[in-house]
């Protein structure tokens, strides 16, 4: 194996990072996965340590809004109690569906501090949708910027839940649930393996799971990113470039997903790195706060960092204090990586890949070594995560052989929220959670993905299930046939393209399914692109849609 200098580098660091006398301690679980003995293993008390260290750094940055990480300690104390008061109870689910905004984090913080569930609502998310996360995980309380309490109000015909709509200022937003409360109410014991959140991800069958991580797990993903940045700032040190600014990052994924909750929100904590929230995706409003607040650290979808790149007024902005551009949820383009070098000099592009189910945790491709594979998405972050090729009946394949993607480590959800069958399903006997992706790692440990089992499209950073947007189409009275399948883009990544065939007699026009579509699936999940055809589509001798034949015709 011939390692990069970086690579070396970085493996002797872990080592004393991790070692004898390292910040981080490290033992195995009953389950032989490696685990962070010395760090907080629940939320709740990782939150007060980390607020307690970092206390006076500005922690939230929006807008006019600025809280200290102390503050959102005390406030979150507080709205806790004002949970419980209004009967939230341990194991109780709390939805959160907001734009990204102090009172998102607030929330966040506050429903785990009470002993709840937090979970993640997809805040672009339409009726449908909305309504079946609702039925299945059945929150005792929804905290909700007003657009989506309004949503959910209006969807909920059968899961009638309480809503609280949260707008303006975090004191103001908050003012009834904090009345509330009083401080003669105590928060609740958690430990580790308590469930802790539930994040939805589209699977093959179309509907959303819940997938649900215990305390334990979420903490164990955050560590493991924290730990690497250690690492990396440990290297920068040694060659005598320490980080020159504090840390900050903009925050323009959505917290609602794995990579702004894990990698992005909560590793905050850890490393008093500020969060500077936008509440949605704007090149221009990007590279305005990169310069007002010093930004160092940037992360979002591969179509996020190519607008940057190509915005007509990026030379007139000091961007001088961005070291980093991160891409997570999608793949990046290859030819994006150099270009990206060359466009911000002074940053080091990275790629991450993890899943939902594995709380961002996985692989990692940073700095020279992105830039002399950048096909790959990097080595295995060891030493949390045990990374394996599945062959045949689950085997593990060598060097160079493609198979399934497979992880195991401390970070894997538990299971799916009342998905016994799914769950089962997606773990081998030894406990590896198969990814659905297929790759190969290649005789030096770097990971490349070829290719998916499962029939998902990425779409900027969004999964979307074929099987869920085929069943939306099917419920147009004017269309008999219908296969959606990914289409290759280079804004994108991706995008949802369908093939369709009428109803006898049917004239349906695309203007008039759009239309149909509208309010029935998020917007990212319609189509890019439908195509009507003639004929009858073309079947297999097993008498399904040949969805190979259909891309390979249509996907250029």
């Amino acid at each position: 194996m011939a390692l990069t200098d970086l690579d070396r580098k970085f493996d002797a660091e872990m080592a004393a990072v991790t070692g004898p006398g390292g910040r981080v301690i490290l033992e195995r679980d009953d389950q032989g996965r490696v685990i962070v003995a010395n760090f907080p293993a629940t939320l709740p008390m990782f939150f007060k340590t980390f607020c307690m260290l970092n206390a006076e750094v500005e922690a939230i940055i929006a807008g006019d809004e600025r809280l200290t990480f102390a503050q959102l300690d005390a406030f979150s104390d507080r709205l806790a109690r004002g949970l419980i008061a209004r009967g939230v109870g341990k194991g109780d689910r709390v939805g959160i569906a907001m734009r990204n905004c102090p009172a998102w984090i607030l929330s966040y913080m506050a429903a785990i501090k009470a002993g709840a569930i937090a979970t993640l609502l997809n805040g672009w998310w339409q009726s449908e949708e909305l309504e079946h996360a609702l039925q299945l995980t059945e929150p005792k309380l929804i905290l909700a910027d007003t657009p989506r309490a309004k949503r959910i109000s209006a969807t909920c015909s059968t899961c009638i839940v309480e809503t609280i709509a949260i707008e303006a200022h975090c004191e103001e937003a908050f003012a009834d649930l904090l009345g509330a409360g009083s401080d003669g109410i105590e928060l609740p014991e958690v430990s580790p393996e308590d469930d802790a959140t539930i994040l939805f991800t589209s699977g093959s069958t179309g509907e959303a799971k819940g997938a649900v991580s215990t305390h334990r797990a979420v903490t164990t993903g955050v560590y493991a990113y924290a730990t690497s940045l250690m690492v990396l700032r440990g290297i920068l040190e040694s060659e005598g470039r320490p980080p020159l600014n504090p840390l900050k990052t903009l925050v323009v994924v959505p917290l609602f997903h794995v990579t702004g909750e894990v990698p992005v929100m909560l590793n905050s904590f850890v490393i008093a790195r500020g969060m500077v929230l936008v509440p949605k995706w704007d090149a221009t409003e990007a590279l305005r706060l990169i310069e007002k607040e010093k930004i160092t650290y940037f992360v979002g979808v591969p179509t996020m960092s190519l607008e940057l790149m190509n915005h007509p007024d990026r030379g007139n902005y000091d961007l001088s204090t961005l070291t980093d551009i991160a891409a997570g949820g999608a793949p990046r383009p290859a030819a994006h990586v150099d270009r990206l070098r060359r466009s911000f000099p002074a940053a080091q592009p990275a790629l991450g890949y993890g899943l939902t189910e594995t709380n961002a945790v996985g692989c990692g491709n940073f700095w020279d070594n992105y830039a002399a594979k950048p096909a790959s998405t990097g080595r295995a972050q060891v030493p949390f995560v045990e990374l394996v090729i599945l062959g045949e009946d689950e085997t593990h394949l060598g060097r160079n052989q493609r198979g399934e993607i497979a992880m195991r480590s401390a970070a894997n959800i538990k299971e799916y929220w009342k998905n016994s069958d799914a769950t089962a399903a997606a773990f081998t006997a030894d406990g590896f959670l198969k990814t659905g992706d297929v790759g190969y790692v290649d005789e030096d440990g770097y990971l490349f993905i070829v290719d998916r089992k499962k029939d998902i499209i990425i779409r900027g950073g969004e999964n979307i299930s074929a099987a869920e947007v085929e069943a939306a189409l099917y419920g147009c009275e004017g269309i008999a046939e219908a296969a959606v399948f990914g289409a290759p883009d280079d804004r994108l990544g991706e995008i949802p393209v369908a093939i369709l065939h009428r109803r006898e007699g049917s004239s349906l026009s695309e203007e008039e399914l759009r239309k149909f579509l509208d309010g029935r699936l998020a917007a990212f999940k319609v189509p890019g692109r439908i195509v009507f055809s003639d004929e009858p589509l073309p079947r297999l001798g097993t008498g399904k849609i040949d969805r190979v034949a259909l891309k390979q015709r249509y996907a250029g």
